[in-house]
């Protein structure tokens, strides 16, 4: 179980979702503890490089950057450009679509 799985059982099921991200991989777009709000993703269509989610990658949850769009795959990567790896539009979740305090 991941700290993920909860927030995105909920996307799947259509829900719009809240909650404040602990870390420091986005500072300066998203910083430990501002509230961010997700909407589901709906399909590849959806996605653009530039967009916050909530995806896996590799088994692993992330609220990263797609930082590059491929053959429909789609790559995340963290506010400094660490690249995390490549994923699907059915590993990506929600997108933020709100950042406060």
């Amino acid at each position: 179980m991941t700290w993920a799985d909860e927030h995105i059982r909920m996307l799947q099921n259509g829900d719009i979702i809240q909650f404040r991200p602990m870390g420091n991989s986005m500072k300066g777009k998203i910083d430990a503890g501002q509230l961010v709000t997700l909407r589901p993703c709906r399909g590849a269509g959806d996605l653009e490089v530039g967009n916050a989610v909530l995806c896996v990658v590799d088994g692993k949850p992330w609220l990263h950057f797609i930082s590059a769009i491929k053959d429909r795959k789609f790559q995340i990567a963290n506010a400094s450009g660490h690249v995390n790896g490549w994923t699907t539009a059915d590993k990506i979740y929600g997108v933020v679509t709100k950042v406060e305090n």
